[in-house]
């Protein structure tokens, strides 16, 4: 039975998805990113088990709603039979609309969420009334965390926070840098989008990640030519009279 309406549930919202793509002119395409010959792109979306974990919050928020409305109505309906009965479209609809409005919302933010990486930038989308899109280049990026909690864990995802420097001038809140976050949500394997990304991180000549790069750069050998500099400054420090 519960097969029954997951697939009658998923016909129907397909429905729905058909219109709301050509009303909201949706891109059925996942977002581009400019690509330098021999570049890789790497396209993905969400595990399936994000949309589990948005429905899980969603069962949690509103099933004690419908219970409420459901046993506030059957009260109504014992002491007050024919206002029960005359309430019950207004009981239907308060306990089943708002269901169905919310599982449609799940299901569009699941879908319209892409994340597009090269090797120099990443791009994040997700949206459906308003779309937004946020560009990441990687020479700005400052840290990368995996983030995962509990109900997560039981869900197999995690996210990854791609932290970049301020944008738009310098600004500061309580003494303290805001930064700009990029959020890859609901993956599967964060480690290796991490990995990923710090791949590209090191292949980029300015971004800055620290002592990392710096300990793998080799010691240059002292020359000659830097003996003749440091004799050149001793003569001019010597020449310039006390």
């Amino acid at each position: 039975m519960s097969g029954r309406t997951e697939h009658a549930s998923q016909w129907i919202y397909q429905g729905v998805w058909r219109v709301l793509v050509d009303w909201f002119r949706v891109p059925k395409e996942p977002p581009t990113l400019p690509v330098e010959p021999g570049d890789v792109i790497e396209t993905f979306q969400p595990a399936p088990g994000f949309l589990r974990y948005l429905k899980f919050w969603f069962w949690l928020g509103l099933l004690p709603l419908d219970v409420a409305i459901l046993v506030g109505w059957i009260v109504l309906t014992v002491f007050v039979p024919w206002l029960g009965i005359l309430l019950f479209p207004v009981a239907f609809i308060l306990a089943v609309v708002p269901d169905i409005i919310v599982f449609v919302a799940l299901h569009l933010r699941y879908d319209t969420t892409w994340y597009v990486m090269t090797r120099r930038s990443l791009r994040i989308r997700r949206g459906v009334w308003v779309i937004r899109e946020v560009t990441i280049t990687f020479e700005n990026v400052q840290n990368i965390r995996v983030s995962q909690g509990p109900v997560q864990r039981h869900f197999a995802i995690a996210d990854v926070v791609v932290e970049t420097a301020g944008a738009g001038g310098d600004s500061h809140e309580k003494g303290f840098q805001v930064t700009n976050q990029g959020l890859i949500e609901g993956i599967q394997d964060p480690q290796h989008v991490r990995t990923l990304i710090l791949d590209r991180l090191r292949g980029s000549k300015t971004a800055g990640l620290g002592d990392d790069e710096a300990e793998s750069r080799p010691a240059r050998a002292w020359t000659p030519r830097h003996d003749a500099v440091l004799r050149e400054i001793r003569d001019a420090l010597a020449a310039i009279p006390s």
